[in-house]
C-alpha cells in the first residue's frame, strides 16, 4: 500500500537513525507512546528518539501496512503499519504494530505496541 509522505519519510529517518528528520515529520503537539510511555511534543520525541537509537542495535523489516480510516471531523487519518524488528534487544525478534495520527502531512500521535 501506499502510505503517506510523513509515515515513509519517518520510518526511514527512523531506520537510519537520522533523529532530526523523523523528528520534522511530527507536529509541535504531537504524542508518542511506546512501551507505556507517552512522550510529549517534539523536544520530548526527540529524546526518546535518540535514546532508542543509542539504547539496541536492530533492523527492520515492513510485514503490512493498512489503513485504518479517517475523521473528516478533525482532518485526521489513521493507519497501521506492523515492522519487524530483529536485534539485541530481550528476545531478538519481535513485530510492532506503529498506529499512526496523521492531521494534514503531520504525525499527530504514535503508539507503538506488539
Amino acid at each position: 500500500m501506499d502510505l503517506p509522505p510523513a509515515i515513509t519519510t519517518y520510518l526511514t529517518a527512523h531506520n537510519t537513525r537520522d533523529v532530526d528528520r523523523a523528528v520534522a515529520c511530527y507536529a509541535p503537539d504531537a504524542v508518542v507512546i511506546d512501551d507505556g510511555r507517552g512522550h510529549h511534543g517534539t523536544a520530548e520525541i526527540r529524546a526518546w528518539l535518540a535514546g532508542a537509537a543509542a539504547e539496541y542495535t536492530y533492523t527492520t523489516e515492513l510485514v503490512s501496512a493498512t489503513r485504518l480510516g479517517e475523521d473528516t471531523r478533525l482532518g485526521e487519518e489513521r493507519y497501521d503499519v506492523t515492522q519487524r524488528l530483529e536485534g539485541d534487544f530481550p528476545g531478538g525478534v519481535v513485530d510492532l504494530h506503529y498506529r499512526f495520527t496523521l492531521r494534514g502531512s503531520s504525525i499527530v500521535r504514535l503508539m507503538i505496541e506488539p
